[in-house]
């Protein structure tokens, strides 16, 4: 019997003096694949970031359980040990910093975490390499310095690898498809294929259909106005795409 990954009842957050997540009510089961889809300012990337639990967003009311725990009483980096993983909008840049160096800490301290051994340098590299190889990044990639120098496709592919190495039980994807060409679209359509197990969940939030034309959501919402005004299965991204958002909106509205 499959089990809730994320839990979220009546959530209002704000950001600054104005609320921006209004009573938003949604549960994802283990192996779901979710899609949120709204216009520009009803509050998407907003949500990802109360999730991930980024400064400057507050709390109003409601819950957020992550497999069962409170996910609004832990840290940033307790929720990404627990598995808590978001592919963001604009990848940062940490000049000085090796990604390997970066990823190899990250992996260390999630596998500590859930009980399992620590990787040395030759153990984490051939993880590293082997996913790497499956999204086409080069190993002189891996040695820059975090995201420094990388295009838009090379940032959102080295996330992707990121995730891949990971292995997240919940994955954000926060308008991965952003600033994309078709082949780096692909790239990261095939590393979140590859991860869904049946057991990892994910909420792809996008303006657009395109990524979904090669990552099949189990559900869609439309997202308007700081909560969902609609769901359905992937006919309605369709529609949408048909339509446009304010026959929607206005309707779920």
């Amino acid at each position: 019997m499959t089990k809730p990954v994320l839990e979220i009842k009546d959530l209002c957050a704000k950001a600054g003096d104005k609320q921006i997540i209004k009573n938003l009510n949604l549960t994802i089961m283990e192996g779901e694949v979710h899609a949120l889809m709204g216009p520009n300012g009803a509050g998407k990337s907003t949500l990802s970031n109360v999730l991930c639990g980024k400064p400057g967003y507050e709390v109003l009311s409601g819950t957020v359980r992550f497999h069962g725990k409170d996910l609004l009483q832990m840290s940033v980096e307790e929720r990404a040990r627990e598995g808590l993983f978001m592919i963001m909008q604009y990848p940062v840049e940490i000049a000085g910093v090796p990604t390997v160096n970066f990823l190899k800490h990250a992996l260390n301290a999630v596998r500590k975490h859930r009980g399992e051994p620590e990787l040395d340098t030759l153990g984490f590299l051939k993880i590293a390499k082997e996913e790497a190889a499956k999204l086409g990044i080069s190993t002189e990639m891996l040695k820059r310095p975090v995201n420094v120098g990388f295009s838009g496709g090379e940032k959102k592919r080295m996330e992707t690898w990121q995730m891949a190495v990971l292995k997240p039980t919940m994955a954000l994807l926060d308008e991965a498809d952003s600033g994309l060409d078709i082949d780096a679209l692909k790239v990261v359509a095939d590393g979140v294929n590859t991860l869904r197990d049946g057991k990892r969940a994910m909420l792809i939030i996008t303006h657009y259909q395109r990524l979904l034309n090669y990552i099949t959501p189990d559900v869609v919402h439309i997202f308007a106005d700081g909560h969902i005004v609609r769901s359905g299965d992937k006919t309605l991204a369709l529609a949408l795409e048909e339509k446009g958002y304010a026959a929607f909106v206005n309707e779920g509205c």
